[in-house]
């Protein structure tokens, strides 16, 4: 038996069934774009731990400042002795912020958490209970922010009621049919026919849907929920846990709009691997709740905060914003060229900022039907060849690309090719 079996059995007798795993390989290193299994193969990471190495596996800079740290402390909890990279690392986060004015910033473990709190602080401004978030919208799988979700397997499947006063309206994506304008006449209906706009705190957004499949939020869409929340005293929630830190060419993704969010949810490439997420604000807003009403036992973990601190100079320092630009135009370029041959699995509607890329599998070029069957066999395909892909979408016919904003060009081509050779052995 290999090693990579023996582990797989040894998981299946002692972790429940529902935290799924998207392949029966175990890591045992990994190097900034490149991952080996216990039975030694070699892979090309394309996934990122879900998009939360932008800097790479163990990058020296980050490795070095948690390092540093551990010969220092571990942990105290912040809530009972603070300590300075906690407060290092919000006042970088605040001048990072995409909305002009104060800023101050809170932290956390996971981005659920984030989400969850950022909640909190919205309720707590605005004395109302409500949010609207969107369909295909992923937020966390705590019960508050797989309310928020919109999709319900398997993410709110057996699990139940949900919390109240969460309500869904549809987030535009053309090639299925929603348009922005069907998504605010969605919210026009909504608050003529199920709540009224001063019991609703907040709404939550995605700027580039992730596990919905890779969507942008229209510019027209956001700058129009920017107006009705100004209209209607409503917060306006930009959930960055998966667009953050670079990934789509900028720091933040809501700042390809030039729209301005009251609130950001942050987690994933913020430290570099370790478990760090937080919400960034306006100064006002995040001073609604009583002292003691926000915190977490683990929130904030100083190994984290001195990792994500190392993790926002190698982004400045190796100009990972423009690498993000370089990148996706070199991934979407090869993609459209793959898309027009004919030897390969039918591929389109390939979109994305920055490196944030995707595309679809489909049952036929130039159509939209989707091809969940064939995606599953480009998946098993590439990891065959030795590459490592996700796929999310509705339709669970999106392919996203998430490879380390750090990996060298050479890897990168090798990646694309392995990719090529999927799609090929897919048909």
């Amino acid at each position: 038996m290999s090693d990579n079996a023996l582990l797989q059995s040894r998981r299946a007798a002692a972790i429940p069934r529902g935290l799924a795993s998207a392949f029966p390989v175990f890591a045992t290193r990994a190097d900034n774009s490149q991952l080996w299994d216990a039975d030694g193969n070699r892979f090309i990471d394309f996934a990122g731990g879900i998009a939360v190495l932008n800097t790479g596996h163990r990058h020296p800079a980050v490795l070095k400042a948690v390092q540093a740290q551990l010969a220092a402390y571990t942990h105290t909890a912040f809530q009972v002795i603070p300590y300075e990279p906690y407060v290092a690392l919000c006042e970088r986060l605040g001048k990072l912020a995409p909305f002009k004015g104060d800023a101050k910033s809170i932290l956390f473990s996971t981005g659920a958490e984030a989400v969850e709190n950022a909640v909190k602080i919205a309720r707590a401004h605005t004395r109302r209970t409500d949010v609207i978030a969107f369909s295909g919208g992923f937020h966390g799988r705590t019960l508050m922010t797989s309310a928020l979700t919109g999709k319900i397997a398997p993410y709110k499947k057996k699990f139940g009621p949900m919390p109240a006063g969460v309500w869904h309206v549809p987030f535009p994506v053309p090639q299925y049919g929603t348009s922005v304008a069907d998504t605010l006449n969605a919210i026009d209906h909504l608050f003529r026919a199920d709540v009224e706009p001063a019991n609703v705190a907040a709404v939550i957004i995605e700027p580039v849907q992730g596990e919905g499949g890779f969507h942008p939020a229209p510019a027209e869409l956001l700058a129009a929920l920017r107006r009705i929340c100004d209209a209607e005293g409503i917060v306006l929630i930009a959930d960055e846990v998966q667009t953050g830190f670079g990934r789509t060419g900028k720091m933040f993704g809501i700042e390809h709009s030039g729209i301005e969010p009251d609130l950001v949810t942050i987690a994933k490439s913020l430290a570099g691997g370790f478990p760090l997420s937080g919400v960034i604000g306006r100064s006002a807003i995040m001073e609604a709740p009583e002292p003691g009403g926000l915190g977490g036992t683990y929130a904030g973990n100083p190994i984290a905060c001195a990792a994500a601190l190392a993790v926002l100079d190698v982004i400045v320092e190796e100009k990972l914003l423009d690498r993000a630009n370089r990148l996706g135009a070199l991934v979407r370029d090869e993609l459209q060229h793959i898309a027009r041959r004919n030897d390969t699995i039918p591929i389109g509607f390939v979109r994305g900022p920055g490196a944030m890329v995707a595309f679809d599998v489909l049952k036929s070029g130039g159509a939209a039907e989707p091809d969940p069957d064939g995606t599953k066999r480009v998946i098993q395909e590439a990891l065959k060849q030795g590459l490592i892909l996700l796929a999310c979408g509705a339709h669970a016919n999106t392919i996203r690309l998430l490879m380390p904003l750090t990996i060298s060009d050479t890897l990168l081509i090798e990646g694309l090719a392995k990719l090529q050779n999927a799609l090929a052995n897919a048909r």
